[in-house]
């Protein structure tokens, strides 16, 4: 099922935010600090053994790298599955109040705005029965809100965002294992949520570990060595000046991820990548419908809102395609044709 569909009811928008509170105020989760799958100074690479538990102080944060999805940033997956974690305890606060319109915020400046409608039976559901349901459409708001965020990110960056101020994060936008790091982030965190299991971080990492597992995952030698096979083809460059030539634009538009493998790795030799669906993140089914809007602070704000000819704010349903759109012509006037091949 295409994401033009899977958000029929659902204003396809952006959140990597954090805080539903009142007042759009910015909440926060613990920080990580990605890295280019790339063989230079910085990139630290791992194995299965690296990982640990997620949450704690020695989890793994670098590059992994699995037969049957390529290159994998667990920072970046940690961190939107944390994200997924807090956008669902949040989105059940706000159901059981029966919050028609909040508005939240992440790190970066833009702030997200929603407004949910109940569907007609609600009020006369038992309390049981409401909590029931509230929780199964929490965890798919904690997904879509999540996934939307960190795919606005990267369209952010693509646009000259710095988060920190001055050093630039273009080089990051859209390569080639971000946004699937991002989503597998969001997919495994949607089956920790479903176990019930009161210990998120204890619940990711048993999930986590199996789905590396069955994704190949390799030895940091490995991960190391494959980063080397496209140094100068997909790369270029070291530490602060890496320059990436090749961008994975693939965000699920058409409602599949499919991740970018490194060819010829002997290990992994005549493996396909795995591709996976998006979450089933449609609530439509319990009568509800949900619109949210990013309106962008940044500097940038003028330009992404020139491309979607927009005066406010986005909507993302209808301009993530059109902004995409952009960048990909954007990318292949900077890169060439084959840049997100």
């Amino acid at each position: 099922m295409g994401l033009e569909k899977i958000v029929k009811n659902l204003d396809y928008s952006a959140v990597i935010g954090l805080a539903f509170a009142s007042g759009c105020i910015s909440n926060g989760i613990k920080s990580r600090i990605g890295s280019y799958a790339s063989a230079t100074v910085a990139t630290d690479f791992q194995g299965l053994k690296d990982l640990r538990t997620h949450g704690s102080a020695f989890e793994g944060r670098g590059q992994v790298y699995t037969c049957k999805a390529g290159h994998i940033d667990m920072a970046h997956l940690r961190k939107s599955a944390d994200w997924t974690k807090y956008f669902a305890d949040e989105s059940f606060k706000h159901l059981i109040k029966e919050d028609e319109e909040f508005c939240f915020k992440m790190k970066e400046p833009s702030m997200y705005f929603v407004k949910l409608d109940y569907p007609k039976n609600w009020n006369n559901l038992f309390q049981e029965e409401k909590e029931t349901a509230a929780k199964d459409i929490s965890i798919k708001l904690g997904q879509y809100f999540s996934y939307t965020g960190v795919t606005w990110h990267e369209m952010l960056t693509w646009f000259g965002y710095k988060s920190t101020g001055f050093y630039p994060e273009f080089p990051s936008a859209f390569t080639w294992e971000d946004s699937f790091s991002n989503f597998l982030g969001v997919y495994l965190a949607g089956k920790a949520l479903k176990d019930n299991n009161p210990d998120f971080n204890k619940s990711m990492t048993l999930i986590l570990e199996k789905e590396l597992i069955s994704l190949g995952i390799q030895s940091s030698a490995v991960s190391r060595k494959a980063s080397e096979k496209v140094r100068g083809k997909w790369y270029s460059g070291d530490f602060l000046f890496v320059d990436m030539k090749k961008r994975n634009f693939n965000i699920g538009l058409n409602g599949f991820i499919v991740p970018w493998l490194v060819p010829g790795i002997d290990e992994c030799r005549g493996i396909e990548p795995q591709k996976y669906s998006l979450p089933d993140w449609d609530v439509s089914k319990y009568g509800f419908s949900i619109k949210l809007k990013i309106e962008p602070r940044e500097w940038e704000k003028n330009k992404i809102l020139k491309i979607a000819k927009r005066k406010k704010r986005i909507e993302p349903v209808k301009d993530f395609p059109v902004i995409m759109n952009y960048i990909k012509k954007d990318a292949v006037r900077r890169y060439g044709v084959n840049v997100d091949k």
